[in-house]
């Protein structure tokens, strides 16, 4: 008799669902960027803003336990976004890590993650690295990448005859990424790379970086940088009079902040690749104008994208009915991905989030009576042509 009371016993455990599990009865995302530095426009304290509205519209709360966000700055440097990370793993109980601007730094807190067994959802950071050789089971990426860029931007102005290019490119992990992704489109549809320079990350005067480019002859110059480094570029251009004297500048990562913060004066008639614009469409123009009454900015790709992952990464610990890493991580790729930012997204099996980016244009002065309505829309590109196809990126997590 014993045996069978302890057999139905057991059969019972397992008929019964499982119990909802949340460590420390607490759900903590941590918000990890430049919130000082080049980027702080391009994510920074806009992008914790939008996390947080994430939460809350996702009401506060997942398996009835609260939410929390914190975030932190870390200066654009890996060894101090790691501290963070370590510190924010062993003594702070956060779950999972967002952002991540600065490719450098994403590389590194994604590498001590998969160590700890914790989530990262890079949005700020460029490189395909990240789901390519060096992906990790718990790493995703969302937003955009160097490889969408060069689709974009690079693709585009080598059809309009720009095939000739010269790059600036920012001496990191990004930079090379960028450049490398872009050259590789450029001769693909027949153009030509004359060569390039690279200039560290932060520097105020270019004059002897765009000497260079401007004496290669190139018909594009390639800015493989992003934030202030690239409006100090496009300025400094200006004075030396590279675009009144026939070449072209490509922006490669180039988002309605720097837009914004350059002028549409100076801005006017560039063209770039970014995964959400907010006057696009009148839900994203809605979610454009509660942020900007929060924030008195508009968003970027970069803060859209923040938004959506701190949303899929609620929705998948809801569905996997507990905040365990590998449960969340199988989460996160099965689930779609259907918000402000995604329509119809995918996260592939090297933890790429797959979904439609978009070719835009800087429109000119006048041509808007909008506070922040910079872009005319010129293409649509389908996320399945824009990013890798995951069994090319190089990520051993990939089978055939």
């Amino acid at each position: 008799m014993r045996k069978a009371l302890l057999s139905a016993v057991s059969l019972a455990a397992l008929a019964a669902p499982a119990a909802a599990q949340v460590s420390d009865d607490l759900v903590k995302i941590g918000i990890l960027n430049d919130q000082s530095g080049v980027y702080a426009d391009f994510g920074g304290k806009y992008s914790y803003e939008a996390a947080l509205m994430a939460v809350e519209d996702y009401g506060g709360s997942v398996l009835g336990k609260k939410v929390e966000v914190v975030t932190a700055d870390h200066q654009n440097k890996a060894d101090i976004a790691s501290n963070i990370a370590r510190q924010w793993y062993d003594t702070e109980q956060v779950d999972a890590i967002m952002e991540l601007t600065t490719s450098s730094v994403a590389l590194a807190v994604q590498a001590l993650s998969q160590e700890k067994k914790k989530v990262t959802i890079t949005t700020g950071a460029a490189t395909t690295e990240l789901t390519g050789k060096q992906c990790s089971p718990y790493g995703f990426h969302w937003a955009y990448d160097t490889h969408a860029l060069a689709i974009g931007t690079g693709g585009a102005l080598v059809e309009q005859g720009g095939d000739s290019w010269y790059f600036l490119t920012a001496d990191y992990a990004f930079g090379y990424s960028l450049e490398e992704n872009t050259g590789a489109v450029v001769k693909e549809k027949g153009g030509q790379v004359l060569g390039a320079v690279r200039h560290p990350l932060s520097t105020t005067d270019f004059s002897s970086f765009l000497l260079q480019a401007q004496a290669s002859g190139a018909k594009v110059i390639g800015l493989a940088n992003a934030g202030l480094d690239t409006q100090n570029a496009i300025k400094q251009a200006g004075e030396f009079g590279i675009v009144q004297g026939g070449q072209r500048l490509a922006a490669l990562l180039f988002t309605l902040a720097e837009v914004h913060g350059l002028g549409v004066e100076s801005a006017q008639g560039l063209t770039l690749t970014e995964s959400f614009y907010w006057n696009r469409n009148e839900e994203s123009a809605e979610f454009g104008k509660r942020f900007m009454e929060r924030t008195g900015a508009m968003p970027n790709m970069i803060h859209a994208g923040t938004y959506s992952a701190v949303l899929s990464y609620l929705k998948a610990v809801e569905a996997a009915g507990t905040d365990e890493t590998e449960a969340v991580s199988a989460k996160l790729h099965e689930l779609p991905v259907e918000d402000v930012f995604a329509k119809g997204g995918k996260v592939a099996a090297n933890g790429r989030m797959i979904s439609d980016v978009y070719l835009l244009e800087v429109k000119k002065p006048g041509e808007s009576d909008v506070p922040w309505d910079y872009y005319n829309v010129l293409a649509t590109i389908p996320g399945d042509q824009a990013y890798l196809d995951p069994a090319q990126s190089g990520c051993p997590l990939v089978t055939n």
